[in-house]
């Protein structure tokens, strides 16, 4: 099939497809360009869902890319009403629902992810409430009123920043976790515990080693039973246990597929013409390294922006260290790199109580850091280890100990 004067069509107008559209008006794209979503909105970034539109200190626009005025003025088709039924890349087109083909010159995949489901937690019950979309974020926010008895299950990074949400407006928080320790897959023991010292003192109630029995209620939720016998009564039950990506469309389509679309260093999939960028997207950091995806605002930031100018031909490996960060009250994690749950090979304390971890390779070079203090007090510190990262400086552990020690100095040696 003739491509050349088809359009660039992107499935999934979340935040990565969002970055992309615009990237490739303000690169001077001036061709045919769809955008393909299952929401209503306009684009919008998924962190401040958990936190500032939970708590109302804003609302969609606040956390829009851009609005739908926007997108008509630069000539994105936002088509919200049209899902995408299958691929059919060898002939460089798409079929709608409808049964319609589209052509396409080039495609990028964002198809994003939707939250996990428990099995045994019944979906219709007016009050089990899940948090992936703005308007999951409004249904639940108008549940949290003063002494309202919210049992959130899932003590990851959700859970955790719902349960600050929710405490802060007064409501009576318990959270469930199955694992021995909180966001247990993805940070060291350390983080764990200072997270879980942190949500008990400010109230809520954090249960670990916990399994659910059953919930009881008809139309709504009513109680959570656990496998040891006790009740919880709830007014609102919250799940939150993680997201399960989008591939179902790549996987049909005969694409690559592991935990999520996998991708080359330029985030073409396995099939000619189609990227893959944003949560839903399995891609290695260096060539000999494992797949893996993030969940986070800065990846589906980045590589919404980076996909958009390969589907205009530059062919740029794609090498932004990742990171992200979450809230807690008043105390914020951040991380950059690669780290994982295993403990760290330095531990930096710093004055207010907060601390600075770091991951060392095997040529004692810094892979990954991750920093807990008060606010965005070790922000600075975040951003130089990533330019340690990125400079493959040998380091020695007993500076990166020494809080005396700049993180600026090590760069210069």
């Amino acid at each position: 099939m003739n491509t050349a004067n088809a359009p660039l069509v992107i499935i999934g107008a979340g935040h990565a497809g969002g970055r992309a559209a615009l990237t490739l008006r303000s690169e001077g794209y001036g061709g045919r360009l769809i955008l393909i979503g299952d929401e209503a909105h306009a684009p919008y970034e998924r962190p401040p869902l958990s936190k500032g539109l939970l708590q109302g200190t804003t609302d969609l626009a606040g956390c829009s890319l851009c609005d739908s005025t926007r997108l008509d003025e630069l000539e994105i088709e936002h088509w919200t009403a049209r899902p995408v039924q299958s691929l059919a890349p060898q002939q460089h087109r798409l079929q709608l629902a409808d049964g319609s083909w589209l052509p396409y010159g080039r495609l990028l995949l964002a198809t994003g992810g939707r939250a996990r489901r428990l099995s045994n937690v019944p979906e219709h019950m007016s009050n089990v409430l899940y948090l992936r979309t703005h308007d999951e974020a409004l249904a639940l926010r108008g549940g949290l009123h003063p002494g309202a008895r919210v049992v959130i299950v899932g003590g990851g990074f959700i859970g955790l920043e719902v349960a600050a949400t929710a405490r802060a407006l007064d409501c009576n928080v318990t959270l469930l976790e199955a694992g021995p320790r909180l966001a247990g897959r993805v940070l060291p023991e350390r983080l764990s515990g200072v997270l879980l010292d942190l949500h008990r003192a400010r109230g809520v109630d954090v249960r670990l080693n916990v399994a659910i029995e059953a919930v009881l209620g008809s139309e709504r939720a009513e109680a959570v039973q656990l496998v040891d016998g006790q009740r919880l009564p709830c007014d609102l039950l919250v799940v939150g246990i993680g997201m399960q990506p989008n591939v179902e469309l790549a996987r049909a389509a005969g694409l690559e597929v592991g935990q999520g679309i996998r991708v080359d260093a330029r985030l073409q999939t396995s099939a000619p013409d189609i990227f893959a960028a944003g949560d839903v997207c399995e891609f290695r950091l260096h060539s000999q390294g494992p797949y893996q995806r993030q969940e986070t605002w800065r990846n589906a930031e980045h590589q919404g922006h980076h996909a958009a100018l390969n589907l205009l031909g530059a062919e740029l490996p794609f090498d932004s260290i990742p990171g992200f960060w979450s809230d807690h009250y008043d105390w914020g994690l951040q991380t950059c790199g690669q780290i994982s749950s295993a403990e760290p090979s330095a531990l930096r304390v710093t004055a207010d109580g907060g601390f600075l971890m770091f991951y060392l390779d095997a040529e004692q070079h810094l892979q990954g850091a991750c920093s807990w203090g008060q606010g965005t007090s070790l922000a600075r510190d975040i951003k130089l280890c990533e330019r340690l990262i990125a400079s493959r400086t040998a380091l020695l552990v007993p500076a990166l100990m020494d809080a005396n020690v700049s993180l600026k100095q090590l760069l210069r040696n």
